[in-house]
């Protein structure tokens, strides 16, 4: 993908799929061939009456409309044909047309319900020009059985706009030169705004029913009678203001692709060309001195599917053949084997994380060496069965025992803002604070104490009698008063315990006599 510069204007495809609904059902159902010539409209239950919520081009052209109920359209035209719309199933085919759209930039935007918007900014070159690119795009579309309209314009409004309303205002404009947006929108309806019903039947009585009425206007009149909100849209759609667009997927930090004149299907033909864009992207990993952390391949294929496969690293890797060895892994541990249909016209490489990697220098022990091969397997493992089955401990600042450390995926790894665990680090010469062993859960022991509040003098634990020789505490540690559950957990008060033989314990109290219910005791650890 080739770099813009910050001083390149901004360009904008927006597309617009006027018949969405109906185009989707015709191309899932297997309708008779009468059924398929019969105008189609999606109904839904409104006010306990089905009414038109979509139609298809026929029926449009013969005067059917959204909103109109089901008994008023079987008057007109006796023969429609009507089925339930399926919203859930609209927006599942627009995000798949996104996903195909990728092809021609990675900035994507979905424009709800019927509507997409892509950030060509200098991408035009890959087609000649923004009219190739355009034509490429709508032709593609127009394979797949959908009406589709699209408009180029310097901001994603304008060219929105234009798409939705061109055909009907004066002068027709497909793509819009860079700095031409006001003249090329000022015929368009006020409905080209979007604002609310509200907002747009005051304007038709103020006598204010095109943009270029609007834009004649002072501003501050305009937000005091009609809101704020409709300066703000009128200085966007007249290309005053671009605020850009907000894609499906962020911008990766590198990102390599490699088209194909013919569509590729053979395996080698694809491990090679995967294997190329991964030594490119190595490279300029290598010149930023960054390693990526997560890598996303995507296979577009001819008939539009997209199939994405992403691999994560333990540790920053700019190495083409442990990227490859990784995407190996993952191909063959898919349940469902990647298909290439017709062929892949499309292989992109995107390097999602990327972190600061210099040189590695080997210490005298040899210890980078054994790090570098366990961070390889532990890459391996979750390669071939998932991040979340190849785990680790981590700290978590608590000073509950049992909670200060959890399981989290290996792949992960230290990037230095854990937090420190809340225990207590004791000196070198100090016996250990806690022991290496713990309890899960603590186990309940039978303890006899002096005093109530103090240590115990023996306890019994699995039949067995212990005497205390020495010990050493309490340790009182409260409940986290920030969880639900706090209110329930009694305070805990820990004692290092050695018996008669020399065995060291770490033993609680839970629960203050005075207290209800009554204190228990538990061996949490046994230290070595």
């Amino acid at each position: 993908m080739s770099t813009v510069s910050s001083a390149s204007p901004r360009r904008y495809l927006a597309l617009w799929f006027p018949f969405l609904p109906a185009d989707r059902q015709r191309r899932t159902s297997s309708a008779s061939p009468a059924q398929a010539e019969a105008p189609l409209v999606l109904v839904e239950k409104v006010s306990s009456a089905l009414r038109l919520a979509a139609v298809d081009r026929q029926g449009f052209l013969l005067g059917l409309t959204p909103g109109l109920t089901l008994a008023d359209a079987r008057a007109r035209i006796p023969h429609l044909v009507a089925v339930d719309m399926d919203r859930a199933a609209d927006a599942a085919l627009l995000a798949r047309l996104a996903d195909w759209c990728d092809r021609y930039t990675p900035l994507v935007a979905v424009e709800e319900p019927d509507g997409l918007v892509l950030d060509i900014t200098g991408c035009a070159h890959l087609f000649a020009d923004e009219a190739g690119l355009r034509r490429a795009v709508m032709q593609g579309l127009a394979r797949g059985g959908l009406t589709v309209r699209g408009s180029v314009a310097g901001t994603p409004q304008a060219a929105a706009a234009l798409a939705r309303f061109g055909r009907k205002a004066l002068g027709r404009h497909d793509i819009v030169p860079p700095g031409e947006e006001e003249m090329a929108v000022r015929p368009l309806p006020a409905a080209a705004l979007g604002v609310s019903p509200e907002v747009l039947l005051a304007l038709t009585r103020a006598g204010l029913k095109t943009v270029g009425d609007l834009a004649e206007r002072p501003r501050a009149p305009l937000a005091a009678r009609f809101g704020a909100d409709l300066p703000v849209r009128l200085a966007r759609i007249l290309g005053q203001e671009d605020i850009g667009i907000s894609p499906r997927r962020p911008l990766p930090p590198c990102l390599v692709e490699r088209r194909f004149a013919e569509p590729v299907a053979r395996e080698e033909d694809i491990d090679a060309a995967l294997a190329g864009l991964a030594h490119r992207a190595g490279r300029i990993l290598a010149e930023r001195g960054e390693g990526g952390r997560r890598f996303e391949a995507a296979f577009f294929r001819a008939d539009g599917r997209v199939t994405r496969l992403a691999v994560a690293t333990g540790r920053p890797a700019r190495d083409a053949a442990v990227v490859m060895r990784l995407f190996r892994e993952r191909l063959d541990a898919l349940a469902d084997p990647l298909d290439p249909g017709f062929g892949f016209d499309l292989l992109r490489l995107a390097v999602t994380a990327c972190e600061p990697l210099g040189e590695n220098q080997v210490s005298l022990d040899g210890r980078t060496v054994e790090e570098e091969e366990v961070a390889a397997l532990v890459d391996r493992l979750g390669a071939r069965f998932g991040a979340a089955a190849v785990l680790r401990p981590a700290f978590v600042d608590t000073h509950i025992p049992e909670r200060a450390v959890r399981m989290v995926p290996a792949a992960l790894g230290d990037d230095g803002t854990a937090p420190p665990c809340g225990w207590p680090v004791e000196r070198p010469a100090d016996p250990p604070a806690r022991p290496v062993h713990l309890f899960d859960p603590p186990q309940p022991i039978e303890a006899l104490a002096e005093v109530p509040d103090g240590p115990p003098l023996r306890f019994r634990w699995r039949r067995v009698l212990h005497e205390i020789a020495r010990a050493e505490g309490p340790e009182r540690i409260a409940p986290e008063w920030w969880r639900d559950e706090a209110g329930e957990e009694p305070t805990r008060d820990y004692y290092r315990v050695e018996d008669a033989t020399g065995r060291r314990f770490w033993v609680f109290r839970q629960g203050l006599f005075g207290e209800a219910p009554a204190p228990r005791w538990f061996l949490h650890g046994i230290f070595a």
